[in-house]
């Protein structure tokens, strides 16, 4: 779509200021947007434009910002990705009404509306008697691999009393976590046939785990059954001096337990980097240990206790 006359192209020397509803204070940033901003970036960076990013102060605080850039050191201006509507982009219009504004990779819903019109040019992915074009985020530049975490986490287990320190096992688990590289999964191993958001039985919940990299977990169940998918387990005991999650850490012979009274980044960082790496294949040599049986685990004295085997009477 071509708007009102182009004023001209970039000049050596320009530079272009990017922004998009990542942008704005009370904007969104989503996967996709940022993905296709990346797309953008990739071809300014071949072609040799100058250009910078203007953030929200929600999603990037150290920016810049919209607020902080001055509209007077760019030549152009261009909105990547969205919807082109609304008071947000009429006001960016005034604001760097000397430069010339380009949207791409855009939804138009409304060619008229004055978010629209103040464009020099859309390049809309989609507009009204148009034929639609790939989303930009569809040709972004592929990025490495991150590691896939699951997190389970429990606030409950209140039998322990004084020693429960589950509330800030929670909290210094989840700040970490949040400045890890990696996607993050929360999970939760409770079952219901009403919840969609949840697991209806085991079998659904281990096809999720046997997917991850790796599990950080304050529960018992949380670490078996990640072992038993053959994916490592970072544990944390969530009670002082150490309750069921250590007791089944050393049952099943697994390194890679925090105690509660212990917790610091440095000690998940440690587990986290033997996890990802080396960690896998102890992970999957339990898990082998599991599916042959190897070691006792109660069943056998059940079946004495029930007097199943040998005919004895249970003990009363």
């Amino acid at each position: 779509m071509r708007r009102r006359g182009h004023p001209g192209a970039v000049a050596p020397g320009s530079r272009v200021l990017l922004t998009g509803w990542f942008a704005f204070l009370h904007g969104e940033a989503t996967a996709g947007d940022v993905l296709a901003l990346e797309r953008v970036r990739e071809v300014l960076r071949r072609a040799g434009v100058q250009h910078d990013v203007a953030w929200s102060p929600g999603f990037r605080p150290d920016g810049p910002s919209l607020t902080q850039v001055r509209p007077e050191d760019y030549s152009h201006l261009v909105f990547v990705c969205g919807p082109l509507h609304g008071p947000q982009l009429e006001e960016l219009h005034r604001r760097f009404a000397h430069c010339v504004r380009i949207a791409v990779g855009t939804s138009v819903v409304d060619a008229a509306c004055p978010a629209v019109t103040g464009f020099h040019r859309v390049v809309a992915r989609d507009a009204p008697g148009t034929e639609p074009r790939p989303d930009l985020a569809a040709r972004a530049p592929a990025a490495p691999d991150r590691p896939v975490a699951g997190v389970i986490l429990t606030h409950g287990q209140h039998e322990y009393g004084a020693r429960r320190l589950h509330a800030r096992v929670a909290e210094e688990v989840t700040r970490w976590l949040s400045g890890r590289d990696c996607a993050r999964l929360e999970l939760e191993t409770r079952l219901d046939v009403r919840d969609w958001r949840l697991c209806a039985t085991p079998a659904q919940l281990e096809a999720v785990l046997a997917r991850l990299d790796v599990v950080v977990t304050d529960r018992l169940h949380g670490m078996v059954l990640a072992l038993r998918a053959g994916v490592p387990a970072l544990a944390v005991d969530p009670v002082e001096g150490g309750a069921k999650v250590t007791a089944q850490a050393r049952a099943c012979g697994w390194p890679a337990l925090v105690p509660a009274e212990r917790l610091d980044a440095a000690a998940l960082d440690r587990w986290w980097e033997w996890c990802t790496t080396s960690g896998r294949g102890a992970a999957q040599v339990i898990a082998e240990d599991f599916r042959r049986g190897t070691g006792g685990d109660g069943t056998e004295e059940l079946l004495e206790a029930l007097g199943a085997a040998g005919g004895e009477r249970p003990h009363r």
